[in-house]
């Protein structure tokens, strides 16, 4: 078989060529080591010009277009475009990633800029609004943010004088900024008389509130305040596109090609002209300028970087070059020297040499380049040109051989034939010539047989064949040089090709995913000497593949670095590097090869990190040569834990249903019960998808979940207590260091995090808005504020929260596959891991992201699936269980060994202050020394190792260990089954908890006179639990199907159990023996029910739509219930047992007559009167209340009532239990309800003398019990119940002033018709941007220069006056309350109308006004704190909050 694998070599990223000067500004900079940094495509580079040397940070995944230096000069902060763009800060010594800022710019960012004392950074994006951002970039954490314009920014910087100010500028405006709280405010510039309204492209601050900034016609504007003072006329020719400041003064660059400096008063110093120079040339134009000392950088428009000496000004000295604007397609190596030649649309021709990592030949064509070869002596240089012809180059100095042009479309590649006779050019006209190169290139023949472009060719070794790939990806043959189709198979078998370059064969099936288009991949060029190949694809990414690489989805490494597509790679003549070059980001990068033998030697450097799945990344096509998952795991990883309807969509619901509120709400209703039910005892234990979710808490009590209750157990006084917070199934539970805190992860759509304290059942924070659909894994840092969190949606997200304030400090996508565990670093709350699915990951926090690195298992082994992992004794050791059994042991990111440690998978691992404790899938606990070197002691779950106190029975030997957790001298331990117990250090075990397994639980039954009730469940088992205060299962029986219903007979001695196979079962209700079995029915039994009294008959209701009726003595079926449209629901008999009442699901209601089944019709009124042995049904007028405003959504799928008839209990689909007076007639009766359950509650019962109330949970496996407490006996508890519904107008209806309030609606009047018809167009709207989608692609270059509007100087126009607000009549009291107060021991009223607040002096009856709100105010309020005597915060209607400062000594307002 085929080796899949990906190659053991790997390539590294040594020099690349370029700098990225087009539609990009401010981007070159000096750093504190004296080095160069600046951006290429997707990389940041540091070049040190003293060592010829770069640096790479590889952080980001696609076009880098900003940069900003941090005051420090060490620190660089970037911003990319992409969907969801993100700001990396790194650090330009190391190169690695110190914060990530996400979650926050759309489309790109535009320009950034550090504070004076570099804590903040200010960020643009480039969505339509041109977003402002300021970070606190340390901690990612977004401090204020605005709409920037509604055009483009191109430059914003902070004013270095003045704290909290910004200066932003771009197409026709500036814009002055103040930050106050977190709120940013700008004042747009006055251009005034003093200077035309035009686009300002670069600024920069001085002292006194003075900005420079320079403009499109090449004036500078200096600024003053927001006002516009002076122009500096003509200080460029055109366009200003940067500005510099420094110690020493300011430095300009412009369209011009100039650079001139200035002094600190802006006075010119001297200016040097670039387009003079020896390396200038016409056309020139500069995007970027740094000044630092005696040298200046200047970065072109075209990729070239300049360093000027001052004193040698005129001998600029070039220090990198690459491709101008345009596509780079064409990329050719010579055959005997490291060089590569490069082609491009900017028409220029480079050679470059791989070892001095420079430009040493460069030639401009008349057309666009599109593909390059070099003859097989490396004499002639061939260009395929885009208009359809080529050129022949002598290589050594450039001058033309010949020119030939016979076709019309591109040619696309060409190549010379080893031999070096013939040069086959293939072009877009779908044909391929060849010609002689002898015959000074004459045409000799012409291979036509594809039907599309040619997009790649090879020559065999013996130069007498041609292979071709066209666009069609057709692989074709011809004979040469005649050009003649060779279609033989024998003839083509044994061919060898001189170099393989095609995309399409049987050598690369391996390089195409599973499913993905032929187009996507470039380029290839196989290294046959070293077995790989090398790839280039539309996304970027450069890949490593075995060669020949045979089967679809091989695996292979992966390379960022290119933004876009990668147009074209080569190997070098000695396959010692790769040459790929990007099309649209016009650059090229030169790889080292890193051949296996190397790779030993390099094994203590660690990987480069990254943010994105970058460097050498495994492949992420599956893989196929992993071994099966476990069964258990693979059960697991399948649960889905979306929901149709979530819980928080219930008030949207409502809404929607307001027209039925409406109606409901005007009838008279039933008020709700005055009894209740509280939660007393539940049992179940969540195991079968959950891990190390059970602990001892301070006191020793045990705390674990199920359903969506988190219990807190006393196994001292088997009594339990419940955390109710939650609404939706718990996922996760972790203990905080000291015990004292939870913290629970439940299912939702957007699923909360609750912390609360074991102690008191109080929630102390909830945490919310980052995870959606649920939350599967949570871990409290040592030190007890951190916590981290792993949601269930399509990325795996994981959060770090600083819990206590309620915020998320750093998020990233975890992984595609399922994650399990995620562990913070005791010793280090920055750093964690996380396992799961082929996953181990080492993560670090990095301001607003985590920077991860994949576990590196070097030769050990390959990557498993971790389903647990613990930390060891110092910061670097980790500890991981894999799904086979073993634990691997981790130090820093690298595998050093691994242990058998079970058979089957680890599910679970605690650390111990001196060793580790384990669990498997094998039942067995193992205690390991604190190096896994020796395992001390193994605990085998038994149940003849069951001790005598035990509150239940095991239920198998060895089950499947899900949780383990240490205390007190005992093992806790959790199982797959649903049992919690503890194991003593010296080996009895006791049960402590126990619930249903995996499957939904529907039958339940309660015994006629003992407190004892019986459930059945699809986990396949029937069980009888003890009801009285021991609490315990006193008998479980497995069955060959699961059940859905069961009954006791009217005695109590016999039980009968209805089974999913249709048979069902009767067995002795004390050792669960069958007494007798039946099977008629194919479909599930759905409810089965003994007929009262002597217990004569028993009805047994399946899901084919019958009911049939048994003679229990003669064990006999007597009658068959016909007519039901739908399966059946429920079931009841009257009281003298010859009436059967039936629901059905198509929500029919029923009757029958026992034993023959002859339906009966019965009216409504009737049905009451009728005494019936139980009620347990759904439908009838008698319950039409129980029914929800919702009810098309959901079900009420369970009711019980009590024994003397006034109240129903009942279960719905949405995990409610409510309580409702009985009978409920009318709709939508008063209820009180209950949450503990998650989703359906499938069955309800109350016990004989009804003094529990006990419910079951679908999935959720929990069976319930409810204390039932009388009016009056209700102390306020936090379970008590939430009320109805809604509350109909009779509940204490509102007065008609505060119902007026009640229906004002604040957002109107926006939406409202115009008072008075308007004329014109409105001065915001008349210089019109276009909207987003007509908007040009993000990061063209600058608009052209509009032609100069001129002045009509002639007319005078009259100076606009200011208007000042004197004084203000009105006070708003009509819909706000508590908005009038005194100021300054009553000298003042502070008090609010419309938009503006007012202070009235109450002595001289004078007014002054806050007038910065732009929106009615619609409260108001005075801190009363002494430290803050008059400050005054007032909310308006839009979302902004505006905190006021009221100055005593002026009495005004500011």
């Amino acid at each position: 078989m085929a080796d899949r694998s990906a190659p053991s070599c790997h390539l590294r990223l040594e020099w690349v060529y370029g700098y990225r000067g087009h539609q990009c500004r401010n981007n070159l900079y000096y750093t504190a080591a004296k080095e160069i940094v600046y951006f290429v495509a997707g990389v940041g580079v540091v070049y040190s010009p003293r060592e010829h040397r770069q640096k790479f940070y590889l952080g980001h995944q696609d076009d880098i277009i900003s940069l900003a230096l941090h005051p420090d000069r060490v620190l660089v902060a970037t911003g990319q475009v992409g969907k969801e763009p993100y700001i990396c800060v790194w650090d330009s010594y190391t190169v690695q990633t110190v914060s990530v800022l996400k979650d926050v710019h759309t489309h790109g960012i535009a320009c950034l800029a550090f504070d004076l004392d570099g804590q903040r950074l200010v960020s643009v994006g480039l969505d339509s609004k041109n977003t402002v951002c300021v970070w606190d970039w340390r901690k990612g954490k977004l401090l204020s943010m605005a709409p920037g314009h509604t055009d483009r920014i191109f430059d914003i910087s902070w004013d270095l004088y003045q704290p909290n100010k910004l200066v932003s500028c771009g197409v026709k405006h500036i814009k002055f900024w103040s930050l106050c709280g977190n709120s940013l405010t700008p004042k747009r510039g006055v251009f005034g008389k003093t200077g035309d309204l035009q686009t300002i492209l670069c600024l920069a601050c001085a002292r006194d509130e003075v900005t420079y900034s320079g403009a499109l016609n090449g004036d500078i504007y200096v600024w003053k305040g927001i006002n516009l003072v002076r122009t500096i006329q003509g200080a460029h020719a055109a366009g200003i596109f940067s500005m510099n400041a420094c110690e020493e003064g300011f430095a300009t660059g412009g369209r011009d090609g100039c650079v001139r400096l200035w002094d600190l008063n802006f006075k010119p110093i001297t200016v040097i002209d670039l387009r003079e120079t020896d390396q200038g040339y016409k056309g020139l134009s500069v995007r970027s300028v740094c000044w630092r000392g005696d040298h200046i950088l200047v970065g072109t428009q075209d990729s070239e970087i300049f360093e000027i000496v001052v004193h040698e000004r005129n001998k600029p000295f070039l220090i990198m070059q690459g491709h101008c604007e345009g596509e780079l397609w064409a990329l050719a190596v010579h055959p005997t020297k490291p060089l590569a030649m490069t082609g491009s649309d900017d028409r220029s021709v480079r050679i470059w040499s791989l070892i001095d990592h420079a430009l040493i030949a460069r030639c401009n064509m008349e057309e666009p380049i599109r593909c390059a070869a070099v003859s097989t002596d490396g004499i002639h240089l061939a260009l395929g040109m885009k208009d359809g012809s080529f050129t022949v180059l002598r290589v050594r100095d450039m001058t033309e051989v010949v020119h030939i042009k016979d076709r019309k479309e591109a040619i696309h590649e060409l190549k010379y034939s080893p031999d070096g006779n013939f040069l086959a050019v293939g072009s877009n006209d779908s044909s391929v010539d060849i010609y002689g190169v002898v015959q000074r290139y004459k045409k000799v023949g012409e291979c036509i047989g594809s039907l599309s472009f040619i997009t790649h060719m090879d020559w065999s070794s013996d130069s007498k064949y041609l292979q071709t790939n066209d666009g069609n990806g057709k692989r074709l043959f011809y004979r040469m040089p005649s050009g003649k189709e060779v279609t033989n198979k024998e003839e083509l078998k044994g061919i060898q090709w001189a170099s393989w370059t095609c995309v399409s064969g049987v050598e690369v099936n391996g390089i195409w995913p599973k499913y993905s288009d032929i187009n996507d991949i470039n380029s290839v060029d196989a290294n046959f000497i070293g077995q790989v190949m090398v790839t280039a694809d539309d996304y970027g990414i450069v890949k490593l593949f075995r060669y020949p690489c045979l089967r679809k989805g091989a695996k292979f490494k992966k390379y960022l670095g290119h933004s876009a597509h990668v147009t074209n790679v080569r190997w070098s003549h000695d396959h010692q590097w790769v040459v790929s070059i990007g099309g649209a980001d016009h650059s090229v990068f030169q790889w080292k090869f890193v051949p296996d033998r190397k790779l030993k030697d390099s094994l203590h450097i660690a990987p480069q990190e990254s943010l994105v799945d970058s460097n050498s990344d495994e492949s992420d096509s599956d893989q196929s040569d992993v071994p099966e998952l476990d069964s258990e795991i693979e059960q697991e990883t399948q649960i889905t834990y979306r929901r149709q309807v979530y819980k928080e969509d219930l008030p949207q619901l409502k809404e929607q249903c307001k027209e039925k509120r409406k109606s409901a709400a005007s009838k008279r209703r039933e008020r709700a019960p005055g009894n209740s039910i509280r939660l007393h005892f539940v049992h179940g234990y969540r195991g079968y998808d959950c891990r190390s979710n059970l602990f001892y808490t301070q006191t020793g009590e045990i705390v674990y979940h199920v359903a969506a209750v988190g219990v807190v157990y006393n196994r001292q006084q088997n009594t339990q207590r419940f955390y109710l917070g939650h609404d939706d199934d718990i996922l996760c539970l972790a203990i905080h260091p000291l015990k004292d805190y939870v913290a629970t992860g439940q299912v939702g759509r957007d699923s909360s995090i609750h912390i609360w304290d074991t102690e008191t059942i109080k929630p102390l924070s909830v945490l919310k808005g980052y995870h959606q659909y649920g939350v599967c894994a949570v871990d409290f840092s040592a030190d007890g504020k951190r916590l981290a969190s792993v949601g269930i949606d399509d990325n795996h997200t994981i959060v770090l929260w600083d819990w206590k304030k309620g915020e998320k400090l750093s998020a990233v996508r975890g992984s595609k596959d399922k994650i399990f565990v995620v562990k913070i670093n005791p010793f280090m709350p920055d750093k964690l891991i996380t396992v799961g699915i082929k996953h181990m990951k080492f993560w670090r926090r990095a301001g607003g992201g985590l920077i991860g690195r994949k576990g590196c298992i070097g030769a050990l082994g390959r990557t498993d699936t971790m389903m647990c992992a613990v930390y060891g004794w110092t910061e670097e050791m980790a500890f991981s269980g894999t799904s086979t059994g073993d634990v691997c042991i981790w130090r820093d990111v690298f595998l050093i060994k691994t242990v058998k440690a079970h058979d089957g998978p680890v599910f679970s691992m605690h650390a111990l202050e001196k060793g580790f404790v384990t669990g498997g899938k094998d039942g067995v606990v193992a205690l390991w020394d604190d190096t896994f070197e020796r395992c001390l002691k193994t605990y085998a779950i038994k149940r003849a190792a069951l001790a005598p106190g035990s509150k239940g029975l095991l239920l198998e030997d060895n089950p499947s260990i899900r949780a383990i957790s240490l205390g007190h001298g005992h093992i806790l331990v959790g199982t797959k089954n649903g049992e919690i117990l503890e194991v003593d250090k010296s080996g009895p075990i006791t049960l402590l908890v126990q619930g249903h397994m995996e499957g939904e639980v529907w039958g339940l039954a309660t015994h006629p006179h003992l407190p004892i009730c019986a459930t059945v469940s699809d986990d396949k088992t029937l069980r009888i639990w003890d009801l009285s205060p021991s609490h315990c299962m006193l008998a479980v029986r497995k069955l060959k199907k699961g059940g859905r219903c069961c009954c006791f007979s009217p005695d109590g001695k016999a039980l009968a159990v209805g089974l999913n196979d249709g048979s069902f079962l009767i067995v002795n209700a004390d050792t669960l023996e069958d007494l007798v079995s039946f099977q008629h029915r194919k479909d599930v039994i759905s409810e089965i029910r003994f007929s009262p009294g002597a217990g004569k008959y028993l009805a047994v209701a399946s899901c084919d739509n019958f009911v049939d009726i048994y003679n229990v003595m003669s064990s006999k079926r007597v009658g068959i219930c016909k007519g039901a449209s739908s399966y059946i629901t429920h079931m009841d008999w009257d009281v003298r047992g010859k009436l059967l009442q039936v629901n059905t699901g198509a929500k029919e209601q029923l009757f029958f007559e026992a034993p023959r089944g002859k339906k009966q019709t019965i009216p409504s009124l009737e049905v009451e009167k009728i005494g019936w042995a139980s009620w347990t049904s759904v439908l009838g007028s008698c319950c039409e209340g129980i029914w929800p405003i919702i009810g098309e959504v959901t079900d009420v799928t369970a009711s019980c009532l009590t024994s003397d008839s006034k109240v129903l209990a009942t279960g719905d689909d949405f995990g409610f239990v409510k309580l409702f007076r009985y009978p409920a007639r009318g709709k939508f009766g008063k209820f009180k309800r209950y949450v503990a359950h998650s989703t359906h509650v499938t069955n309800v019962r109350w016990t004989y003398d009804d003094s529990l109330l006990i419910t079951v949970g679908g999935a959720d496996t929990s069976l319930m019990l409810w204390t039932y407490e009388m009016e009056g006996h209700r102390d306020s508890r936090q379970c008590d119940s939430e009320e109805s519904d809604l509350d109909s107008e009779e509940d204490g209806g509102y007065d008609s002033d505060v119902t007026r309030e009640n229906e004002i609606n604040y957002t109107i009047k926006a939406l409202s018709t115009n008072i008075r018809p308007m004329f014109g167009i409105k001065p915001h709207l008349q210089q019109k941007e276009p909207t987003l989608d007509e908007r040009p692609p993000v990061s063209r270059a600058l608009p052209q220069p509009e032609k100069l509007q001129t002045n009509n100087v002639g007319k005078k126009k009259r100076p606009i006056e200011d208007l000042i607000l004197e004084l203000v009549f009105g006070y708003r009291g009509k819909d706000c309350r508590n908005n009038v107060h005194y100021l300054n021991d009553g000298a003042d009223v502070i008090y609010h109308t419309a938009s503006v607040g007012i202070l009235y002096n109450v002595a001289t009856g004078s007014q002054s006004f806050y007038q910065e709100h732009n929106d009615d105010i619609l409260c108001l309020t005075v801190n009363q704190h002494p430290k803050f005597t008059n400050i005054v915060a007032t909310g308006q209607e839009t979302q902004q909050i505006c905190q006021l400062q009221l100055l005593l000594f002026t009495c005004g307002m500011q």
